[in-house]
């Protein structure tokens, strides 16, 4: 392998004409060199696209595809992937800010790391305002920014389902032949993030690096915000997404030590159908509760 591989960034654009400048930028200003831009709008309907086409004007270069219907992030996401050359993905929202070493930081991590077939680089995220005001840390730090309880390294299929892992998404950099083994994002989905991991982790590690990699930022339409919204469309397309995952992790799952942990995790998703009153999902759950308890 090339000691410099080939890095896609796929920027996914959706209404953030406000931001989308900021985040190509930090693409452009990485100190890692060997990156692939693409550049994909999902059917904006703010000015993001006439944004993003005055940004090209000044890197022709740069591929540019724009949805003429919503297809929303898994669709699209899978989409843009055949038109990828990388050897490693970054799935970057056009409102989040990389770091300008954070390409660098996990390429060289996938090169010098002692853990066989690993998949997965990730590390720590600023969570900022609208405005750029720091707001938070994704995980914990200490006053020289190194995380106070690190996440878990290697075979971390276990501390996902039971939730003692949280990965930081908006951080992370995968292999892309694991992406096309696992036919990328599930499209029946209304969020990618965990059921992808749940799948990685299966049969590959990951590996967390103690930096800031990404700034987050954290807005009123953040899919974060949507989880506990009484009676509304999009919380619940999410919570049966959640669903979902679960149903299908119990087919994945090997041992009663693993359903004991997707236990922990269905509860919590019980939890949040009875809060935002979502009784139907809330039923859903039982069957899969008894099964678990008597696999």
């Amino acid at each position: 392998m090339s000691n410099f591989p080939l890095v896609t960034i796929i920027c996914l654009c959706y209404n953030h004409d406000k931001f989308v400048v900021e985040s190509l930028n930090s693409v452009l200003n990485q100190t890692y060199e060997n990156i692939e831009l693409i550049i994909v709008d999902d059917c904006s309907k703010d000015s993001s696209v006439a944004t993003i086409e005055k940004w090209l004007k000044n890197y022709s270069q740069i591929k540019f595809i724009s949805n003429k219907i919503n297809f929303g992030n898994t669709k699209t996401f899978n989409k843009v992937l055949q038109f990828a050359n990388g050897d490693y993905i970054i799935d970057l929202a056009a409102d989040d800010v990389l770091h300008p070493e954070s390409v660098e930081k996990q390429i060289h991590c996938f090169q010098n790391s002692n853990l066989k077939n690993l998949a997965v680089v990730y590390g720590n995220a600023e969570i900022i305002s609208e405005n750029n005001t720091h707001v938070s840390y994704y995980y914990e730090v200490n006053t020289k920014q190194k995380v106070i309880k690190k996440p878990a390294t290697g075979d971390i299929y276990l501390s996902i389902l039971n939730q003692s892992t949280m990965l930081c998404s908006v951080s992370s950099m995968i292999k892309r032949e694991v992406l096309e083994e696992l036919d990328g994002y599930d499209e029946n989905l209304a969020y990618e993030d965990l059921d992808l991991w749940i799948r990685t982790a299966r049969n590959y590690n990951f590996e967390f690096i103690d930096c800031v990699l990404i700034k987050k930022r954290k807005l009123e339409s953040s899919l974060g915000s949507q989880f506990y919204k009484k009676f509304n469309s999009s919380t619940r397309k999410i919570n049966r997404s959640s669903y979902l995952i679960i149903k299908k992790t119990i087919t994945l799952n090997k041992s009663k030590i693993e359903n004991k942990a997707l236990l922990k995790r269905l509860h919590y998703e019980m939890m949040k159908a009875y809060k935002t009153y979502d009784l139907g999902l809330f039923l859903q759950y039982v069957p899969l509760e008894l099964k678990l308890r008597f696999l």
